[in-house]
């Protein structure tokens, strides 16, 4: 720590860090706009400026970019300086005097940055009287409206685009006096995280599209803390609300999981809780041979009274999409022995491999701050961009940590930016990835390796063999395996934080025990190695911490046994096994009952149907695949006749047993009542707050102070106000009654404070830019490391699939728009959506006869599809890619043998 004075005050500030991001965590605001903490510092808009004084003796100095200013021991600057503060006016008159007067009509109105840097600099009145500048706006897709008029030429949207977020299809152009921020055509943004730029952008010139489908002004919206629920990251989103309605999802920040980004997925998936599939009311049918009919609020437990009674046999299936609350309803209901987790045998046991191997190993299980820091990294079989998005973007954050090692080591601040790309060049932390197909992280990898599930996982246990000093794996005598394991092995040996990455949806079990090896082989180094899986659902690690079997295990038992009902929650059972395996274990039960928000055809086929709240209409818990649980709280109120899944289990549960209430009961009893059975889960009630927290005896208001139109929002309905609605689950109130300063990291609902009505407000929130959030990230690690080194040994399981003779090595390949399955129901998203396809090499093509878009018959897995015909050269001959779980697609069982024959 260093002493520094700033407008005449001593402050006590880390040595090294810009002026601005200092003044930033001491509280002091300083105006600015090409800043970002992500992006670091560039000098681009000359807002920010300041002046610097030699010593005590200089009363004149001289204005200086506090974004460029090193912070050192002795430095004296002024914020409130007359001569700085007339500099900046004069910036933001600059910069208006081409922007458009439309602040009443923009998107962006009363969330603006640029609103709030006019009013923090002082300037307040427009002398420009000359024509200004003008710019056509392009068509960027279903997620960004464009609107170039008011950019003020920050450089933000370009440098998050290009050089975080790797993204090549957007540019700055320039031409005489014009500047233009797009495309070099009208077209659809190509990168995973281009709704970033509604957020990263100080002005209205990139707006959410979907948002304004139903538009409301910003202030007007309740708001939520939530999780994202569209893969096993688990990134931090506030979701907003209007009129019933869920208006938009931003970001909100956690240090230790997604720093300020989301993907588009988790961005624009949110619309299929406004979707026309969406399930509004109890459903029932007599006999199966009859569509289903609404059925009476009043007469629901009429009809499940019969089917949960003491003397009836019930089985329950579960879901890793469902909360910890609603899984763990479901298995106090029905009881251990007749609790499945709903999903195929092959995908628990490789979760349950990979989570005792993170509870028992020793290894270090990193946040995704932690792999932004990795100096090394091996990705064994995982499409991250696909399966894991967030994850691609912080893999492609530690291909940078040697840019900036050299960097310091030449006193070149590691946030000064462009200085620090400069001298890199194009070197870069090494990064390994070995997959099936091209990756979109290539471009950042130092090799990469497209071979069979068999071939990674060769490659794997190679470099685990060489890293123990042993012999190869026997019988591989593959040249470039083996020549690139010892390159992979020497650059792990040499890194500090070698990170490895292995995932579990190519379904191969010996590709995750590949990963698992290297890490354990490097642990016993006492290397300080990295391992971190990647799940296919937002709440896989939750389930694989509870009781619990196999959704083979149910139809095993049900071919043989048979059951009275069969409870379903949450889960479309088509999507995890084939047609003919659901029907029969439809067939073997008495009475079908499931619990879901989207009308999929596991719902349709149910004999009662309950509506159960998507997660913006609920609250619960979920584990991501570093093990950490999370809360998301309910931003709407559930509509009449829905309810919470754990709700409506609850209230089964008084059919069953006379000691548990029929009524609903309360969200902290069902958690009181899960660590009590289940205590891995104990944390959350220690950590997370209950509903009995209080700020000063007040509630944290999910509405800003700015809300407006509470009478007039239900005119049409009735004259009267209704009574606010009543929350008894959370310490969040449905109003802008409560206490809004500081709560607690978990509950805040949104950023703001006097004087930053911006997202950029979020600096009030954290202890300083790109640290935590003030009093910890949210959530709470259920996995701790173990005290003790146990390494292990992993080898090759034999019985897995490779090419046979003529025939072909079908694999299964993931769409990051598309194959999940609650944001392939949001409108905006499935016009991104490709029909399913079969990927082939050229030479693979020509054997074939077919050509690019053509159709084919694929034969596999007992299966026939017809499917048109991609040409990707990235695959191995012999090898071909189905792109899986799109909508409407049937299950297919993979990786598996399969014939491809022409039509």
């Amino acid at each position: 720590m260093v002493n520094i004075r700033i407008d005449g005050k001593p402050y006590e500030a880390h040595e090294g860090k810009s002026l601005l991001d200092t003044a930033l965590s001491l509280g002091l605001y300083i105006p600015h706009f090409c800043y970002h903490p992500a992006l670091g510092s560039v000098g681009a808009c000359r807002l920010c400026a300041v002046k610097k004084f030699r010593d005590t003796n200089d009363t004149r100095g001289r204005i200086v970019m506090s974004c460029m200013e090193p912070v050192v021991d002795g430095l004296i600057v002024s914020i409130n300086d007359p001569d700085a503060k007339a500099f900046r006016a004069a910036v933001i008159e600059s910069l208006m005097t081409n922007h458009p007067h439309d602040c009443p009509v923009c998107d962006e109105g009363g969330e603006c940055h640029l609103q709030d840097m006019t009013v923090m600099s002082g300037h307040n009145y427009r002398r420009f009287d000359f024509r200004k500048r003008t710019h056509n706006d392009q068509y960027l897709g279903p997620f960004i409206s464009h609107e170039m008029n008011r950019c003020i030429q920050c450089y933000r949207c370009v440098r998050f685009y290009r050089d975080y977020a790797g993204g090549r299809d957007f540019n700055v152009f320039a031409t005489h006096n014009n500047v233009f921020f797009g495309r070099h055509e009208d077209g659809t943004l190509q990168n995973e995280f281009s709704g970033n730029l509604v957020e990263v952008c100080p002005t209205g010139v990139f707006t959410d599209k979907t948002f304004r489908e139903h538009y409301t002004r910003k202030w007007d919206l309740s708001n939520a803390p939530s999780v994202c629920v569209h893969c096993s990251v688990g990134c931090n989103i506030i979701a907003g609300e209007r009129y019933d309605t869920l208006r938009r999802i931003m970001n909100r920040y956690n240090g230790a999981v997604n720093g300020y980004f989301i993907c588009d997925r988790g961005r624009f998936g949110y619309e299929f809780v406004n979707g026309k599939d969406r399930i509004l009311s109890p459903r029932t049918r007599d006999s199966r041979d009859l569509e289903q009919a609404e059925m009476p609020a009043d007469q629901v437990f009429t009809a499940l009274e019969p089917l949960f009674s003491k003397d009836r046999k019930i089985m329950g299936i579960g879901s890793p999409r469902a909360s910890l609350e609603s899984n763990y309803a479901l298995l106090r209901l029905v009881g251990e022995e007749n609790f499945f987790h709903g999903i195929s045998g092959k995908e628990q046991s490789l979760t349950r491999a990979a989570l005792q191997f993170m509870q028992n190993s020793g290894i270090v299980v990193p946040s995704l701050k932690q792999v932004e820091k990795a100096d090394a990294v091996i990705i064994l079989g995982e499409d991250l961009t696909n399966t894991a998005p967030m994850m691609a973007l912080a893999v492609r954050q530690a291909a940078r940590n040697i840019q900036i090692t050299e960097a310091l080591a030449k006193g070149i601040p590691f946030w000064n930016d462009l200085p620090v790309r400069e001298l890199a060049q194009d070197r870069k932390s090494p990064v390994y990835i070995a997959t099936p197909v091209k990756d979109s992280l290539d471009d950042v990898a130092e090799r990469s390796f497209r071979g069979t599930p068999a071939g990674i996982s060769k490659l794997g246990f190679n470099i685990s063999s060489v890293i123990k000093r042993q012999a190869i794996v026997p019988g591989d005598n593959d040249d470039e395996i083996r020549n690139l394991a010892e390159q992979i092995a020497r650059t792990l040996l040499k890194a500090e934080n070698p990170l490895v990455i292995a995932g579990i949806t190519c379904l191969d079990g010996n590709v995750l025990n590949a990963g698992m090896s290297i890490a354990s082989s490097l642990l016993s180094l006492n290397k300080k190695v990295m391992f971190i899986p990647v799940l296919p659902e937002s709440n896989s690690m939750g389930l694989a911490l509870m009781p619990g079997k196999s959704l083979d295990d149910a139809a095993d038992t049900l071919s043989v046994q048979g059951t009275d009902t069969l409870i379903i929650l949450e889960n479309d059972l088509f999507r995890r096994a084939d047609e003919d395996t659901v029907a029969n274990m439809f067939g073997k039960s008495g009475r079908v009952v499931v619990l879901d928000y989207l009308n999929n055809p596991t719902a349709r086929a149910a004999d009662i149907l309950l509506p159960a709240t998507a997660f913006a209409e609920s609250q619960g818990t979920i584990v991501n695949n570093e093990g950490r649980a999370q809360r998301y709280y309910k931003v709407l109120a559930a509509g009449e006749g829905i309810k919470e899944s754990w709700q409506w289990l609850n209230q089964v549960s008084g059919i069953r047993s006379d000691n548990v209430p029929v009524s609903p009961g309360h969200f902290d009893d069902i958690v009181a009542s899960m660590v009590t059975a289940l205590p891995v889960f104990s944390a959350i009630k220690e950590y997370i707050p209950d509903a009995d927290f209080r700020m000063l005896n007040a509630k944290v208001p999910r509405q800003t102070f700015r809300y407006s139109g509470r009478t007039a929002m239900n005119a049409h309905r009735a004259v009267s106000e209704k009574r606010v609605r009543q929350d008894p689950d959370s310490p969040l109130a449905f109003s802008m009654e409560g206490r809004r300063e500081s709560p607690p990291s978990s509950l805040v609902p949104f950023y703001w404070t006097p004087g930053w009505n911006s997202v950029q407000a979020f600096y009030n929130y954290i202890d300083h830019p790109n640290g935590s959030m003030k009093g910890g990230d949210p959530g709470i690690r259920l996995i701790r490391q173990a005290e003790r080194v146990n390494s292990g040994s992993f080898e090759m399981i034999t019985g897995y699939f490779e090419s046979e003779g003529d025939g072909w090595l079908i694999v299964p390949l993931y769409r990051v728009f598309g194959s999940e399955e609650l944001s392939s129901a949001a409108s905006s998203l499935r016009q991104l959506v490709d029909d399913p396809a079969i990927l082939v090499n050229r030479r693979d093509a020509e054997r074939l006869n077919v050509d690019d878009g053509d159709s084919v018959r694929l034969e596999t897995s007992g299966k026939r599809l017809v499917v048109k015909v991609k040409i990707e050269n990235s695959l191995v001959s012999g090898v071909a890619g189905l792109t899986v779980n799109l909508p409407g697609m049937n299950f297919v069982d993979l990786p598996a043998s399969g014939e491809i024959l022409k039509i």
